[in-house]
């Protein structure tokens, strides 16, 4: 029997069609990938049967609701829908979108037996999004939210043999291969791992060794020392499979338990690469907060950074959002209507449109220099120095070597009655903690490929192509760069001064009003 195709022809949307009374699922709409995919549902598949969203309450909003129309119905991400025609917003999100308080890493979402059954029969797909992106998170969190919470997500698809799951994951769950990286089960690149005959990884065994060590670090230790003893820990296990991070190393583990959970569902895990600025939609530049790239970014334009451990002539896969969200979208269409398969795509640039570090850098150093004027919440002032990227070794010895004198002639002048810090101190310290949490990234030896995704694009009618671009090869890197993603950066990201925490390099929560 011939697969049902998604193309209805060229002047029709075969996922419309597909979507058409749906109920979709969909976990992260607090974060800034989720409410993309939710943003593009509303405005363009207006026919959806209903979006149902897994909301945990917080201390300020503890109904889901309630958050949803605080934090997420508030977001500029809908600025478009509203000024088209706000009261039929408003009317959507009354009538077709249903919120859920829940948690995703409790047993059944946190609902009771009933609720959580009823949940299953009503949706027809589910879009987990949910995740801690936290480079250096503390191992037992992060195998939570990124690895075992997946056991509760399967636990819903189980109740329905019908139910399409889509796992957003990561290009970089890749860890420290090299050469180039298809769309397929990845191989640790440390230590052995048994692999079962399906293809994935059998890991129970090696979550329960993590679990023992959490468990250790936890009888051992307490407060603060407890905190980085655990963010310690998930480094040095990651490193030992052969990833770099802990984000990394536990959504790979993440898409093994799933696999198997699932292995005879439908099920679509969706790979971005580095997720930046909407290339169009919803508006070009749109973002929120601080990504991978911005922090470096956001260092050097502050003067805190102006040296960084780098291979200019290596391929940095940057994405924008909008077409991680299509992406998602058009996967979401196909599981609906070709079910009980597992497929995997990775939605990136790096073998279709590559842009090398260096020429990203460049871009962004020449618009810096030439414009700086323009971007008021990002430059106080024209940058004084390059940006330059050098190999790991010299890093580590030009950051150490300057390092002790000025850790020597700080304590000199606290000595001395200065109690400040000397600045270039500060920025060495800033330097080191961004290359500590980011340098992996930053020289790459791989390129990611998404053949398949292509293939996807292949069997939509030029609507859908039309209505949900994923191609990478329509990204004009000097004029995204340049205008679309620094203009992002500070009109949506950096809104008001001092919003970020360098010292951190990640985003500070701005209080509510």
């Amino acid at each position: 029997m011939e697969k049902q195709q998604l193309q209805t022809g060229t002047s029709a949307s075969g996922v419309l069609e597909q979507l058409r009374g749906k109920h979709v699922l969909i976990t992260g709409t607090t974060g800034f990938l989720g409410k993309v995919v939710l943003e593009k549902l509303i405005r363009t598949v207006p026919d959806i049967g209903g979006i149902h969203l897994l909301i945990r309450g917080n201390k300020r909003y503890p109904d889901a609701r309630e958050r949803f129309c605080n934090e997420i119905a508030s977001s500029s991400v809908f600025e478009h829908l509203r000024h088209e025609d706000n009261e039929a917003f408003e009317n959507f999100l009354e009538d077709r979108v249903h919120c859920i308080t829940g948690e995703v890493t409790e047993p059944r979402f946190g609902l009771t037996a009933d609720r959580f059954q009823a949940l299953a029969g009503q949706v027809d797909a589910f879009i987990n999004s949910a995740a801690s992106v936290n480079f250096r998170e503390e191992l037992d969190k992060a195998l939570r939210i990124n690895t075992l919470c997946l056991e509760n997500v399967a636990s819903l698809a189980r109740l329905n043999s019908k139910m399409a799951v889509i796992q957003v994951s990561t290009c970089y769950v890749n860890g420290k291969n090299s050469g180039q990286v298809t769309e397929s089960v990845i191989k640790p690149a440390g230590a052995a791992i048994p692999r079962s005959t399906d293809g994935y990884y059998e890991i129970e065994e090696l979550v329960h060794l993590l679990q023992d060590k959490i468990a250790d670090v936890r009888a051992r230790y307490s407060g603060k020392m407890l905190e980085k003893k655990l963010v310690d820990l998930g480094i040095r296990e990651a490193n030992i499979y052969g990833w770099s991070d802990t984000y990394t190393f536990t959504k790979w583990l993440g898409e093994q338990l799933l696999m198997k959970a699932l292995s005879d569902r439908s099920l679509t895990i969706v790979r971005p690469s580095i997720i930046e600025s909407a290339l169009e939609e919803p508006s070009p530049g749109w973002i929120e907060g601080v990504k991978v790239a911005d922090a470096i970014i956001l260092a050097y334009a502050r003067g805190k950074v102006s040296l960084f451990p780098g291979k200019r002539s290596g391929i940095i896969d940057v994405i924008p959002v909008d077409l991680v969200a299509n992406s998602i979208i058009l996967s979401l269409a196909e599981a609906i209507t070709e079910q009980g398969q597992r497929r995997i795509y990775q939605c990136c640039s790096g073998s279709s449109n590559p842009v090398s570090l260096g020429g990203f850098i460049d871009h962004l150093m020449a618009e810096a220099k030439s414009n700086y004027a323009d971007y008021g919440q990002l430059f106080y002032r024209q940058p004084s120095k390059p940006f330059i990227a050098v190999n790991r070794k010299l890093f580590d010895v030009v950051v150490g070597g300057m390092r002790l004198p000025l850790s020597i002639a700080g304590k000199a002048m606290r000595l001395a009655g200065q109690n400040r810090e000397l600045k270039v101190l500060k920025n060495l310290d800033t330097t080191r903690s961004l290359a500590t949490i980011f340098g992996f990234y930053t020289a790459p030896d791989y390129i990611f490929r998404n053949d398949g995704l292509m293939a996807l694009v292949s069997r939509t009618g030029d609507v859908d192509r039309m209505l949900f671009p994923v191609d990478a090869r329509q990204i004009d890197w000097e004029l995204y760069l340049r205008k679309i993603h620094l203009g992002g950066l500070n009109r949506y990201a950096l809104n008001e001064r001092k919003l970020y925490s360098l010292r951190a390099a990640q985003p500070r929560k701005k209080k509510a009003a």
